[in-house]
């Protein structure tokens, strides 16, 4: 059986390569990953390089795709952040085992494409972090993307929805399509139905000429249908027909047209509590989430906040050179964000108008953000000396301003019933009226 040589393996492909064993060492390299990691020395091991570990990926909470491809036999692929010469990248590696003959394997190749659609760093990007919410959400967009299946994206305003739609799109087999995008929210049923399907010429009044629907342009693309969950229940099921059978009758014609595009659909509203109360189609629901991708809130997204900063005041109109103080950074972590990452930067844009040596400052936010008191500051006793139950119920309001999760679940951090927890809350919250009459 004709063998090839590793370095004859890896310099078959444009892409960065190695060829690893199952210790993680490089026996081979490539130009294309020489020329963005350097030469690895003797005895260097993949993870070393790529990410500087001491250790294999798995050992600090990452995937490892060379494990995976060692227990199932079969190529396994993820998405990592590399470090390359200059800069760090996210990259996706694939790992394919290479047969020996004799039911073993000679070594594994190792692929690496970088990505196109994020960066853990400011810059060109339009989707930059690098915190596990993050990572975890990029590596759904890396999975889904090369495939034609329907996306739905799901999650609080403000998360960045059509920025990972438009991600999928770049990096999916429609990307020389176009990427339409229609907004369902606000539209009545005539609306609706002759923005997405179009019309004829005297089909209504002001039908001066003929309209190209949205289904039409998107074909040989994506159709990005923003608040779906806001499409008139009666209008749901030529939707739903429109995606099983890709042929659609604009408004006024009396023939059907074809079409054929990629869907992708976000929602802020739980379409699956809108099935469960009636308003929306269950088979429509199961025909938009056949893979559903959960958009993280930016209160998960702490990590990412300085990054975030930094690419947001390099756009307009904020003026250039434009950055945030240490300190300001501080409060702005210390703030929920309900508004998401739109919210962030509306505060940006308004701070970097007051803020004129271009620093950012705690002054400059506003006094929502301002008059947070960070969690170390409640820890201090005061210097007054306080009674037992007024400081339980100091602590309880700050354990309920941090804590994210259910009542029951922050009874349970206190060591209390959720009972007696609510007890407690109600005291609270008539302390609180008492104060404020």
């Amino acid at each position: 059986m004709l063998q090839l040589q590793p370095e004859t393996l890896v310099s078959l492909f444009h892409q960065p390569a190695i060829f690893i064993d199952k210790a993680y060492r490089i026996l081979a390299s490539n130009p294309a990953y020489e020329a963005r990691y350097g030469t690895p020395g003797a005895n260097s091991r993949c993870f070393q390089i790529s990410h500087q570990y001491d250790s294999p990926c798995h050992t600090h909470g990452e995937s490892c795709p060379l494990q995976q491809a060692q227990s199932s036999g079969r190529p396994a692929r993820c998405l990592h952040i590399h470090q390359q010469q200059d800069h760090r990248q996210y990259c996706s590696v694939e790992v394919t085992p290479v047969p020996d003959g004799r039911g073993g394997y000679l070594g594994y190749i190792e692929i690496i494409n970088e990505s196109e659609s994020a960066s853990p760093l400011a810059g060109e990007k339009a989707l930059v972090g690098e915190s596990p919410a993050f990572q975890a959400l990029m590596e759904s967009v890396h999975r889904v993307a090369p495939t034609n299946v329907s996306v739905l994206l799901e999650g609080e305003s403000g998360t960045g929805k059509e920025l990972i739609a438009k991600a999928i799109h770049d990096a999916s087999e429609h990307r020389l399509g176009k990427f339409v995008v229609l907004e369902c929210s606000g539209m009545n049923e005539n609306l609706f139905e002759s923005e997405l399907f179009g019309y004829r010429k005297g089909a209504f009044t002001g039908a001066r000429s003929d309209h190209e629907g949205l289904a039409a342009a998107a074909s040989g693309g994506t159709l990005f249908l923003d608040e779906v969950g806001d499409i008139p229940l009666s209008l749901q099921v030529k939707l739903l027909r429109l995606l099983e059978t890709g042929s659609f009758r604009p408004v006024g014609a009396t023939e059907m047209e074809r079409t054929d595009f990629r869907l992708i659909c976000a929602s802020h509203k739980n379409l699956k509590d809108m099935v469960a109360a009636g308003t929306f189609r269950e088979d429509l629901y199961y025909r938009l989430a056949t893979f559903p991708i959960h958009l993280p809130p930016l209160r998960q997204r702490k990590e990412d906040l300085p990054v975030l900063c930094e690419a947001l005041l390099a756009k307009p109109p904020v003026p250039a050179h434009t950055y945030v103080s240490q300190a300001a950074l501080r409060q702005l972590a210390r703030y929920r964000f309900p508004g998401n990452i739109r919210e962030l930067r509306n505060i940006l844009i308004r701070a970097s108008l007051l803020a004129d040596d271009h620093v950012i400052q705690t002054k400059h936010l506003p006094a929502e953000i301002t008059d947070l008191v960070s969690p170390h500051q409640r820890s201090h006793f005061a210097e007054e000396i306080q009674s037992l139950a007024e400081l339980e119920l100091q602590y309880l309001q700050h354990a309920q301003s941090i804590h994210q999760g259910t009542p029951a679940a922050l009874a349970q951090r206190l060591g209390i019933s959720e009972r007696t927890l609510y007890r407690k809350l109600a005291k609270l919250k008539q302390t609180h009226g008492a104060a404020n009459q």
